[in-house]
């Protein structure tokens, strides 16, 4: 491989990691330490993501109601298709989803442990998905909003 075939491939390489590092900021920017989705430590990454940027004014505090060692993510940095399913829940429908509005079981035991019938679950669209897709939006009779990009296998606190 000749030397400047090889150099365009490490300056890509660097491209790539220094999008990588700015996607993991983005999502730790609202001031939390980075720490995983649920109970448990978090697994370990060579990103930026132990690294706590300062608070500043635009960054929301974080309530009482956000688990001690959940991420959380300003609702103004969600995908679009999130955003637009918040608007929706705040407006009182209507829904695209049947399912929208049903109580969420919190099997999985990653949000704060609450009476049946506390959380409700609203479907996320996912472009090019042929189904519901794995988002979803999850809320709390407490105003709590919660985000799981992976079927309820991690959650993010969402902040206003």
């Amino acid at each position: 491989m000749s030397g400047g075939r090889r150099r365009n491939l490490v300056v890509l390489a660097l491209l790539a990691l220094v999008a990588a590092l700015a996607l993991a900021l983005t999502l730790t920017r609202d001031g939390d330490s980075g720490g995983g989705a649920g109970p448990g430590p978090a697994p370990a990454a060579p990103t930026a993501r132990a690294a706590t940027p300062e608070r500043t004014e635009a960054t929301p505090a974080r309530p009482a109601w956000v688990p001690a060692g959940m991420r959380t993510v300003a609702a103004a940095r969600l995908p679009a298709e999130a955003r637009d399913t918040l608007r929706l829940i705040a407006a009182g429908g209507p829904f695209p989803y049947p399912r929208d509005g049903i109580v969420f079981g919190n099997r999985e035991k990653l949000l704060p442990a609450r009476p049946d019938g506390h959380y409700r679950e609203y479907t996320v669209r996912t472009p090019g998905s042929a189904d519901r897709g794995a988002r979803r939006i999850v809320t709390g009779k407490n105003a709590e909003r919660f985000y799981s990009d992976d079927h309820y296998a991690s959650f993010v606190a969402v902040l206003p």
